[in-house]
Parts: C-alpha cells; structure tokens; sequence
C-alpha cells in the first residue's frame, strides 16, 4: 500500500434499521479504539439509517457514506436522493456503480460519470467501482472491460484531487459468492488501473489516489490482499454487517 492511506468500507446494503445500524456502529467506534493503525474506516447503511448511525459515530473518526445518489441536485425524481441531502445527512463519501447498482437498476457509465460529477460538486468524495463479470473474465477480457469503465468514467469528469477520489475494483464474480480473488489477480488488475491512471491524470494522480479491492474480502484473507503493492483497503459486504468480523478485516489489513 505505500504511503496512501488504506481504506476499509462497509457496504450495508439492504441490510439495517437505524436502530441496527446505531448498534452496530457503535460497536465499531468501540472496537477501533484498541486499533493504532492509521486507516480510514467507512460505513455505508440504507438511507434511512443514515442519521442514526451519524449521530453512534460521531466524534469517533468513523466516516458515513451513502450507496448511491442521483445526478441532479433537486427535481421530479420519486424514490431517487441527491448530493446535498447526503451531504446535509452527514455523508462524506458516496459509493457509485456498484455492481448491483448495474446489474439491477441499469446503471450505465454514463449515469456513473453524471453521478460522480454531482458528488464531487456536493463536496462528497466518490467510491467509483468497476469490475469483471466471471464470462468477461473467463472470455480473458478483463483488461478491456475495467479499461472502458475506467476510461469512460475519468474522460468525462477528470477528477483533480486524488484525495478526494477512490476507485474500487470489485470482480462480480466475487460478490457474495464467497469466491475471492488470488492476491495476484487482484494485484494484477490494480496495477493495471494505476498505468491506465497514469496516462490519463499523470503520475502524480495515479500514485497518490485509493484503490480498493471488493469481491468477499474477510478476516482471513484480508492481511494477504492488503500486502499487495497497488491494493489500498477494502470495500466489504456481508462480513460488514458484523462488528467482530469488519473489525478483524480491519486488524489483519493494518497489521
């Protein structure tokens, strides 16, 4: 990981009431407590969790995010939430493109270059994710299908503050199929986009901005992923929705 600063964000999902969602925060502010190592630490709950889980973490250096937002910042968009709601909720990051998102809900790279467009304008640091699906990766095309993604993506926003900008390889095959990507794969795709970054935003922008890794990342092989070089922290699903197992994610990364 060098010098950048790893990441550990929990992707809740669907999962949560704002009751759960305190609880369980408040669980990892206790646990972190006992952790010296400098991370940041992430959560992303439902929308309506969001100000519960705010409130459970406050003071403690835990960072709320939400999963998704629109592109526009108000209008006739039923059921859709936008930068400056997240913003006013407390949300300093936004998780955009998912691969759920895509699969799902037709998220296109379009609708994520709009959307990270109107998080970096709310003030919200985007968690750009873009990944393989097991036939594109069996057809050996996954250089070409992160290449669009990525390119698609930084040609329409260019984002100039790597700080503020963390991208998150997930393969969809990896998604809560308890498959997990080799170290080596995972190392392999990561150093790809830091030379397709490089390219596109300098060298500057590609050595100093995150990219995390997401596809059943767990305690047990959390430590072997994050010695990888270009593997800056983890973006987790289920096994965030436990204190005990995030934290131990967490623990073997840092270490």
């Amino acid at each position: 990981m060098g010098t950048r600063k790893p990441i550990f964000a929990g992707n809740w999902k669907m999962h949560k009431t704002a009751a759960e969602g305190a609880s369980l925060a408040r669980q990892l502010v206790a646990g972190l407590k006992s952790i010296s190592a400098e991370c940041e630490v992430l959560v992303a709950p439902p929308f309506t969790a969001i100000p519960a889980v705010v409130d459970a973490a406050v003071g403690s250096g835990v960072l709320v995010g939400g999963q998704n937002l629109h592109w526009e910042d108000k209008g006739a968009f039923t059921g859709e939430i936008c930068g400056p709601m997240l913003k006013d909720a407390g949300c300093t990051h936004v998780i955009i493109g998912h691969s759920e998102r895509r699969q799902y809900f037709g998220e296109t790279e379009q609708t994520v270059n709009l959307k990270i467009s109107a998080a970096i304008r709310s003030g919200l640091v985007p968690v750009f994710c873009l990944g393989e699906t097991l036939e594109e990766r069996e057809r050996g095309k996954t250089f070409d299908v992160v290449k669009t993604q990525l390119n698609d993506v930084i040609r329409g926003v260019r984002p100039t503050d790597p700080d503020r900008f963390v991208i998150a390889y997930e393969p969809v095959w990896a998604i809560g199929t308890g498959r997990t990507a080799t170290p080596a794969q995972a190392q392999e795709v990561h150093a790809f986009l830091r030379g397709e970054l490089r390219m596109l935003l300098g060298t500057d922008f590609a050595e100093r901005v995150r990219i995390l890794y997401g596809g059943s990342v767990k305690p047990d092989n959390s430590s072997s992923l994050m010695e990888c070089a270009d593997i800056d922290g983890g973006l987790v699903g289920g096994a965030s929705l436990k204190a005990d197992d995030f934290l131990g994610i967490i623990i073997q990364g840092t270490r």
